[in-house]
């Protein structure tokens, strides 16, 4: 699907996951899934076959049929991941505007959609999982499932992602933070992991077997879409 971003001033792409058996008469929650600092719209599909993985689980019956959005996190004319990939953070962060002005409103427009955070979700791996906490954590009015998978070191500090637990506390449906215990990356999860503890916000950790690789995206979302919209 191709939208018009006001942010970025282009014509913007991403993908879009239906369920099986869509039905354009029925309104279905819809998850927005961020990918990493090297990858676009279509790193879910390439690297960690995402329609594959929600397909199983929606016909198991052990996922919500949802709408899934992949949206390339990279607000900038040129979104490709070329180059130093690295110097195109700063576009990580204008995401945030992006998505909630152009994204959103370009998806409820277009889909049958629940346009209700009871029935929004954010989710992402690294860079993107990065992007979910910030962006997710500070649009509660939003988003009421968040989803870090080995959150990258973008993630604001735990004390700036919330500085007020007690307003948090009560407002997620489900707040899901995972990595790989042979992440390099591990310690951010963990310092955010010790935050949510002390100030007894619920939240899910999984720790897994994996490194910051396919294998943790795949095991995350496959956990992950378990339990949202539930």
């Amino acid at each position: 699907m191709e939208y018009d971003s006001k942010t970025v001033g282009t014509r913007r792409r991403l993908q879009v996951y239906l369920p099986p058996n869509f039905s354009p008469t029925q309104r279905y929650p819809v998850l927005y899934l961020l990918h990493g600092i090297g990858g676009d719209e279509t790193e879910w599909e390439r690297l960690a076959n995402a329609s594959t993985i929600l397909d199983n689980l929606i016909r198991e019956g052990k996922a919500v049929p949802m709408i899934v959005v992949m949206p390339n996190g990279r607000a900038q004319p040129n979104d490709r991941a070329e180059g130093n990939v690295f110097q195109h953070a700063p576009a990580f962060a204008r995401f945030e505007r992006d998505l909630l002005e152009d994204v959103i409103p370009a998806i409820e427009a277009r889909y049958p959609v629940r346009a209700d955070r009871e029935h929004r979700a954010l989710a992402g791996l690294s860079m993107g999982g990065g992007q979910a906490l910030n962006f997710g954590l500070a649009h509660l009015d939003v988003f009421a499932w968040v989803g870090a998978f080995a959150p990258a070191p973008n993630t604001k500090p735990p004390a700036e992602l919330i500085p007020e637990p007690a307003a948090v506390r009560g407002r997620l449906k489900l707040l899901w933070l995972g990595c790989g215990n042979k992440d390099g990356l591990l310690r951010i999860s963990q310092q955010l992991h010790a935050h949510l503890k002390q100030h007894d916000i619920p939240h899910v950790w999984h720790v897994d077997n994996h490194g910051h690789d396919a294998g943790e995206w795949k095991s995350n979302l496959y956990w992950f879409a378990q339990h949202v919209f539930r």
